[in-house]
Formats: structure tokens, C-alpha cells, sequence
């Protein structure tokens, strides 16, 4: 049920950031863009992206790279700054068979403490995904939006 919700919601994000985005479905995303998350290849997930959600204060930082036991990424996502003050929690997921960027997220590395679900911006040639991150902990829902900044998980 829970799932339901938050792919209902994900999906009412999208469908408001395109009607109202730049570009759309329609939009050209040039040679070689993916313009769908079922046309990009799992590596190029990898990486250093930025992600902003609603209701939390400034910029969080997520590292990508290879999963080590299945054809899926592995990470971290750090908020609130650098060093001790940071906040830093494992991510781990992939892009489903539909195209929608899953990740888990968890601060203990054993229960989930937020789930991503984001859809793949036409126009971004595979440089940014919006959709709907879940805190675990109070079952509230925030958009998102995750913006490649960096190709390798040791940049910035």
C-alpha cells in the first residue's frame, strides 16, 4: 500500500514538473541523451550529484557507484555539511523496468530511512531526476530533485 502511495505521488510530481518544466516530452534531448530512464545505462548513475528536498535545508551530496553484488549502484548521500557536522546515510538501488530511479536509503545500514522514486528529466540528457523521497521515520513525502554534478564517486 505504502508503495502504491508513493509511485501515486511520484507520479503526480512528474506529471506537475513537466506540465510546467522546461522542455517536456516533446523536447529535444539531442544525440546520445537518453531521454527516459529506460535508455540510460546503469553507468551512468555513477557519480556526484546534488539533491534538494522540499522541507530540508540546503544541498545534500550523493556518491554513486557499482553495486558490488548485483547490476545495481551503491552509495552515500551526506547532509548537513562536511565532516562531523554531516549527516551520512547508504543508499543503494537502480533504474526499474519502467524507467523510475529507485533508491533505498538507510542511516544504520540495516532499516530503511527514506525511499527515492524519480522519473528522468527529458531535457536533462541524463542529468537529472525529480519524483517523490519518503522519510521512513514519519511517512511524510517530499519532492526531490537530483542534479549530476561530478562523474566519479570521489569528486568534491
Amino acid at each position: 500500500m505504502k508503495h502504491a502511495l508513493v509511485a501515486c505521488l511520484a507520479a503526480a510530481c512528474v506529471a506537475s514538473a513537466c506540465a510546467v518544466g522546461a522542455g517536456g516530452p516533446e523536447a529535444s534531448t539531442g544525440a546520445g541523451c537518453p531521454s527516459r530512464g529506460t535508455e540510460m545505462p546503469l553507468e551512468a548513475l555513477f557519480g556526484t550529484w546534488e539533491a534538494r528536498i522540499d522541507g530540508q535545508k540546503g544541498v545534500a551530496l550523493v556518491k554513486l557507484s557499482q553495486h558490488p553484488d548485483y547490476a545495481g549502484v551503491r552509495g552515500t548521500i551526506a547532509r548537513g555539511g562536511d565532516g562531523a557536522a554531516a549527516t551520512v546515510a547508504q543508499v543503494a538501488g537502480d533504474i526499474d523496468d519502467e524507467g523510475m530511479l529507485s533508491l533505498d536509503e538507510s542511516l544504520d545500514g540495516r532499516a530503511i530511512s527514506g525511499v527515492w522514486l524519480g522519473e528522468l528529466q527529458a531535457s536533462s540528457c541524463g542529468k537529472e531526476w525529480n519524483g517523490i523521497w519518503r522519510d521512513a521515520a514519519s511517512d511524510s513525502t517530499h519532492p526531490f530533485v537530483l542534479n549530476k554534478i561530478g562523474n566519479s564517486g570521489t569528486d568534491r
